[in-house]
């Protein structure tokens, strides 16, 4: 097992495009830095979730099965048009709006709503058939053949999760510097739609997509 390979790989995956990063960047340009934080965290939890169920065989059961690949995808699928369809509709209800910088500050932060961010960022990841692949595909190749299987997938996805909340909670740190400007009125209804238009493509890409 190579350790700097391993850390690699992970910090070239976590920076490539996707929902995850669809939504973080939403939640940092429109809630903050503090609103990001519970997507990150469901997010990673989410897939820690399925490092473990590699390391107990069921990711490769997920891959390998033709109907639970295809239930985990429409279900993937219907959870990112769901988003992408509701900031459409934000983006829609806040039309004609005007405002100067800094008139909207983040909202408080309060226990529903960061529950609420957690579970969106925590259903995303386990609803992401591409996780099953990704975990069963990538994880072997720095698991000793002759080692405990469970316990190093385990500790790997720590080390996965700690490095991708760090660069995900860096990237919301960057994003939320320029909150006041996100949070213009005009421009808050540009970024709804925008990010409504790149989760409900995520969505149809991840319903049209093989394995």
């Amino acid at each position: 097992m190579s350790l700097p390979a391993f850390v690699l790989a992970v910090l070239l995956i976590s920076a490539s495009p996707g929902p995850a990063m669809a939504l973080i960047v939403r939640r940092a340009a429109l809630r903050g830095w503090r609103g990001a934080v519970p997507t990150v965290l469901g997010l990673e939890l989410g897939l820690y979730v399925w490092a473990l169920f590699a390391g107990l065989g069921f990711a490769a059961l997920v891959a390998a099965s033709e109907v639970a690949y295809l239930v985990l995808r429409a279900a993937g699928a219907a959870v990112l048009l769901y988003l992408g369809i509701r900031a459409w509709r934000a983006a829609w209800r806040q039309r004609g709006t005007t405002g100067a910088a800094g008139e909207e500050p983040p909202p408080a932060p309060s226990r529903g709503r960061w529950w609420r961010a957690f579970g969106e960022g925590l259903v995303v990841q386990l609803a992401n058939p591409k996780a099953a692949v990704f975990m069963v595909a990538f994880y072997p190749q720095f698991v000793p053949a002759d080692g405990p299987v469970f316990a190093t997938t385990a500790l790997l996805g720590l080390l996965q999760i700690a490095l991708e909340t760090a660069l995900y909670l860096a990237l919301a740190a960057g994003v939320a510097r320029a909150g006041l400007w996100f949070r213009r009125p005009r421009v808050r209804r540009r970024v709804e739609a925008v990010s409504g238009t790149v989760l409900v493509a995520l969505g149809l890409r991840v319903a049209a997509s093989g394995r």
